[in-house]
């Protein structure tokens, strides 16, 4: 056994650098011989119900989990950096691409409450992400918080549903990319695509420069994490100057005739469009996976993720107002909003600083997510869900090659053939998702804590955030499904969301205090989150979640075949499987090390 739980053979691989052999990819037992596997695939439903049960341990993410990468992340990031990833990494996503086409056919000038009510959910889920990043600063981000708190299977599907968002993401800006640059040039978007007629509409225009994009950013974002950093601020500055361009100039431009009919598609259009728009927020998780390469994470992680979304938020309901103001909603380019405004309102010449600003933003967005989803894949590799291959750290650059460049060419791909819309809707379903079992992992880990929290007040966790998530469910179906504006059912659902909250907060004791930074007014911030964000998945079409219900099963199939069993005999190397009382010890989270020394292995609690 090696350091902090860490096999010789995680030793033998650290030492030998990056490396690419079998035994990178597929080195548990479970996978030696047919033999063998076809005794793990026998063993499934039992390994299943371990990894469902088994929790992990904040200190197993800090030290076990994180030895098994070959090299350690290079701590040399503050809050002023991680600020600036937080501007790059979210403004010019959602408000460059996806602002023209809400305005103009889902929301109308409302487009700005949209916006609020996006960033008031983003703004939670900063909340519940903070306490996590300051207190389990690792690469994993929201997949080790999951962990630790609802489990191992959950956090796969979260896992998968986070490389899915960042890959979406990345596909999406990579696009809007294109078009903006055409917009540069002097040209339609469609002059710079390929166009194959003998292909789906939604999958026809083929986008060479958005790979092209994609693999530069592969490129900046393998060499060095602090070299980002300065290419990002640098970037971002340019990017913020442009924006504060486009509000002052904007405003000179301003017709209030234009905001006369303020609500044209109604409170359902505002809604529809906030869920969409959260695309926009997308990117500030990305600023978690870098607790483990910052200086101070209690000091900078509060101040660079809760202070870089203030500053986004404001920015896009200026921007939103600005956008509307200067032309009548029907007249909004979806592709280009901003640069056919200002040539719509005899500012010609502005479109291309428009343009130029937008390019930079998303050229910052796509560096910022590059990083971030490296970092995701590398900590999922970690425990084994994932080929250990994609969690080798370069002993150089201190930076996670193997799981960048696989990200990225996952991206370069979907940009290639994938329509803007159709990635947007999916993003935004899979983020939403991530983001209330955020929220739902902060209530546990206040409330509930193995050996404190009594039978009694587990139970009544339990019954309460059953009825949170099922009330929050009932709102968010009746209102994807109504198409009258009858409002009986949110007196039923409503109440019992607040009586459930009431009864956490009053009848239930806290069973841990946060030790540095924690959310306020908890259980309601997070219990509203919760809400909020299933609200506004009921927002979204059904078609997005056909697509959502296609890719989670995809998950489960490589759970059951793969990822299940190579976590499975990773934990049980290290000692996660060992259990001293049998499953009630699984169940109340004591997997990994804390456990270990009992030496009763599970058939042994069986």
């Amino acid at each position: 056994m090696g350091v902090d739980g860490v096999t010789g053979e995680d030793e033998g691989l650290r030492r030998r650098g990056c490396s690419c052999g079998k035994d990178d990819f597929l080195p548990e037992k479970s996978f030696k011989s047919w033999g063998n596997y076809v005794q793990a695939l026998k063993e499934t439903p039992n390994r299943f119900m371990n990894r469902v049960l088994t929790r992990s341990l904040d200190s197993t993410e800090l030290h076990e989990i994180k030895a098994r990468s070959q090299h350690e992340m290079k701590k040399n990031l503050s809050w002023w950096d991680l600020i600036w990833f937080g501007i790059g990494a979210v403004i010019g996503s959602g408000i460059f691409v996806l602002t023209g086409l809400q305005a103009q056919q889902v929301s109308g000038p409302a487009v700005v409450l949209s916006f609020v009510v996006s960033g008031v959910s983003a703004m939670l889920s900063v909340f519940c992400y903070t306490e996590f990043a300051v207190e389990i600063p690792v690469a994993g981000g929201s997949f080790a918080y999951l962990r630790v708190e609802l489990g191992d299977f959950i956090a796969y599907i979260a896992a998968g549903n986070i490389l899915l968002e960042y890959v979406i993401g990345g596909a999406a800006v990579a696009r809007s990319w294109t078009s903006y640059f055409a917009t540069l040039c002097n040209h339609d978007s469609d002059d710079f695509v390929i166009i194959v007629h003998s292909m789906p509409n939604d999958y026809s225009k083929l986008d060479p420069i958005a790979v092209v994009v994609v693999c530069v950013i592969c490129v900046l974002a393998v060499l060095s994490t602090k070299g980002s950093s300065r290419f990002n601020y640098i970037a971002s500055i340019i990017h913020v100057i442009v924006i504060l361009f486009i509000i002052i100039a904007g405003f000179t431009k301003a017709d209030t005739k234009n905001y006369s009919n303020f609500a044209p598609f109604g409170v359902r259009g505002i809604f529809k469009s906030s869920a969409v728009l959260f695309f926009a927020y997308v990117g500030f998780d990305a600023v978690s996976t870098m607790a483990e390469e910052t200086k101070n994470p209690a000091r900078d992680i509060p101040i660079g993720l809760v202070g870089s979304m203030a500053i986004t938020t404001a920015a896009y309901c200026l921007l939103s107002v600005v956008l509307c103001l200067m032309q009548p909603y029907p007249k909004i380019d979806k592709d280009a909003p901003f640069s056919v405004a200002f040539e719509a309102v005899g500012m010609s010449w502005a479109k291309y600083v428009v343009a130029a600003g937008a390019l930079k933003g998303m050229t910052t967005v796509l560096l910022v997510g590059a990083v971030g989803q490296a970092r995701y894949l590398t900590h999922i590799a970690r425990t084994h869900m994932l080929p250990p291959w994609l969690a080798q750290v370069h002993p150089k650059t201190g930076t996670p090659i193997n799981a960048t460049i696989v990200m990225l060419i996952a991206t370069a791909i979907i940009a290639f053939f994938t329509d803007l819309k159709i990635l947007a809707d999916l993003l935004s379903i899979s983020t939403l998702f991530i983001f209330l079992l955020v929220a739902l992992a902060l209530i546990v880990r206040r409330y509930y804590v193995s050996g404190e929290t009594s039978t009694t007040d587990r139970d009544k966790l339990i019954t309460c955030l059953i009825l949170i998530l099922g009330s929050s469910t009932a709102t968010a179906t009746y209102w994807g499904v109504s198409e009258n504006n009858d409002w009986v059912a949110y007196v039923i659902t409503m109440p019992i969301w607040f009586l459930a909250t009431s009864g956490i907060a009053v009848f239930i004791k806290q069973a841990r205090k946060p030790k540095v930074w924690g959310v306020p007014l908890v259980p309601w911030l997070p219990s509203l989150s919760i809400a909020i964000n299933i609200f506004l998945l009921g927002s979204i079409d059904g078609a997005s979640f056909k697509r959502f219900g296609i890719w989670t099963c995809v998950l489960l199939l490589y759970c059951f075949f793969f990822g299940l069993h190579a976590s499975y005999d990773t934990a049980k190397e290290s000692g996660e499987n060992r259990i001293g009382d049998g499953w009630k010890r699984v169940e109340e989270g004591q997997s990994v090390s804390s456990v270990t020394a009992s030496g009763v292995s599970l058939d042994e609690a069986k």
